[in-house]
């Protein structure tokens, strides 16, 4: 019988730094037999250092481990799986061309040295029925869906013995559908004793699943509640250290006029095809219009085109086949640059990599798409009073947390560098908005703040390309809905005549003209 006295797991005084940057700043946590936690905080943290030191991925600088009440050193992940802890990471950790079974076992042997698949088949279609779904234990993984092999990831740790279970960001590639299966599956698990840590940002998860919440802050340890005795709001203040606005109300509901029926799209793709290198169609026949004041957000599983659609759309990829229209005038295949004098803004979802130069200051990443141009550029020399101007003021307007305009972009938190990618695009006056994934890795604050931005842009008649796999900033931003299906939009909706359900399946690839 369990000792509920004890719990299964703690983690005294972590500490953990990368260079010198501290990742984990003396944290003290604890999980119980039984129960779901999550440990919640923005990106950065630290809550997968200090599940990677548990699951022996890191070493901590300082602190101790104990699971039941006994000291423990957990030095790799075979140390930590031979303790019955698991670990399933964002990026799954299988190999497509094997079956099920193959992965599964993957590195054992039984005491013979001899691996029976058949057996072990039999075994793992039994562990998966009575968790409620069925495989089919010989398939490749390569030919299934995301979600199942997200549960192939959890037998495979189950079978080797995991009480405890680690989820980083799990739902971040699933369908709403299949993170309710998800939930439902980790509620039997914990059933008998085991525990789950549910790694996640998301607050809506959070109420819907724990049992138990822990908040990091910038490495450090803030507090653990119950999840009955606590609310959204008070998660939020606790992860950032302020309180936070979450309301954004649908905006389908107000301040939208209807379209005329004669109105035109501002923006046409017609039948747009795109390959990868390995000649897989990516962009698959796209079609889709957009209008000027309007959001019109894009759902779907990443990996489905997205990344390639906002590209194009850039100037950044060419299509292969298929037209795209810009106020009446064809612009397929533009360059960026074209793009641009277009009146075409992009937000990307990388703003690292894609969206500023890390090595130049604030004031020249704010000129990156207009040096140019006037008052910026005259005569032949770039003006520089007027680049000084241009982002003192932009800094003031954006609210962009800076001693002056020359500071690195590289120095700046996550949230201000994307105000400064923000404050570029929107500076462009653009007539079209491009934003992928614009709130990735943002605090609560910053995602309210970028919100408020791409909705004034569309109620001063902007049109905005929402692409996102957040289905709650797709449903609360958007007026109408496109499902985005192996490079296909699949359908496109009102926001007030559709819901999560639709759009999950769609996600899915499933006809809701059957399912619903």
């Amino acid at each position: 019988m369990l000792d509920n006295t004890i719990p299964f797991v703690e983690m005294k005084g972590i500490t953990k730094f990368f260079t010198s940057v501290k990742a984990n700043d003396n944290i003290d946590i604890d999980i119980r037999h039984g129960e779901i936690l999550a440990i919640l905080g923005e990106n950065g943290a630290g809550k997968t250092t200090l599940m990677n030191i548990l699951y022996g991925l890191y070493k901590p600088d300082t602190g101790r481990i104990f699971i039941d009440g006994a000291e423990v050193v957990i030095a790799s992940p075979r140390e930590a799986i031979q303790k019955g802890i698991g670990m399933v990471h964002q990026h799954f950790m299988l190999i497509p061309t094997h079956s099920i079974v193959e992965n599964i076992i993957l590195g054992m042997a039984d005491n013979q040295g001899i691996l029976h698949l058949r057996k072990v088949g039999a075994k793992v279609s039994k562990m998966a029925e009575e968790f409620g779904f069925q495989i089919e234990p010989y398939r490749k993984v390569k030919e299934l869906p995301v979600g199942i092999q997200q549960r192939v990831e959890i037998l495979k740790a189950i079978y080797r013995g995991a009480h405890l279970l680690i989820m980083d960001e799990p739902t971040a590639v699933l369908t709403p559908q299949e993170t309710e299966d998800l939930f439902k599956l980790l509620k039997r698990f914990v059933q008998s004793g085991n525990a789950v840590v549910l790694i996640t940002h998301k607050l809506n998860e959070v109420m819907g699943i724990a049992d138990r919440v822990t908040v990091l802050r910038d490495g450090k340890y803030v507090r653990s509640v119950a999840k009955a005795a606590t609310t959204e709001a008070e998660l939020a203040q606790m992860m950032v250290g302020r309180e936070i606005d979450l309301h954004i109300e649908n905006q389908w509901q107000s301040g939208r006029s209807p379209r005329s029926e004669t109105a035109k799209p501002l923006l046409l793709m017609e039948d747009v095809m795109l390959r990868d290198k390995n000649h897989h169609p990516v962009l698959d026949g796209l079609t889709l219009e957009l209008y000027k004041g309007e959001i019109l957000g894009i759902a779907g599983v990443s990996g489905n085109g997205q990344e390639e659609l906002s590209a194009v759309l850039a100037g950044l990829m060419k299509a292969e086949k298929g037209r795209i229209y810009f106020n009446d005038q064809e612009i397929t295949n533009r360059s960026s640059h074209e793009m641009i004098h277009q009146k075409i803004s992009y937000i990307p979802a990388d703003r690292q990599n894609e969206g500023l130069i890390l090595s130049m200051s604030i004031r020249e990443n704010l000129l990156l798409k207009s040096y140019d141009q006037s008052p910026f550029f005259k005569n032949g020399v770039l003006n520089r009073k007027g680049t000084v101007e241009n982002a003192n003021r932009l800094i003031n307007l954006f609210n962009i947390k800076t001693p002056d305009g020359e500071t690195l972009a590289r120095n700046l938190s996550g949230g201000h560098q994307q105000k400064v990618v923000v404050a570029r695009e929107l500076s462009l006056e653009p007539e079209l908005i491009i934003a992928f994934q614009p709130t990735r890795g943002l605090d609560i604050g910053a995602i309210n703040y970028v919100h408020q931005l791409l909705l004034e842009a569309r109620l001063a008649g902007k049109a905005v390309l929402l692409i996102s796999t957040e289905l709650s900033e797709i449903f609360n931003l958007s007026d109408r809905i496109g499902v985005i299906y192996r490079g296909k939009i699949l359908k496109v909706m009102d926001t007030s005549e559709t819901s999560i359900q639709e759009v999950g399946l769609l996600m899915a690839g499933v006809d809701t003209k059957d399912s619903l």
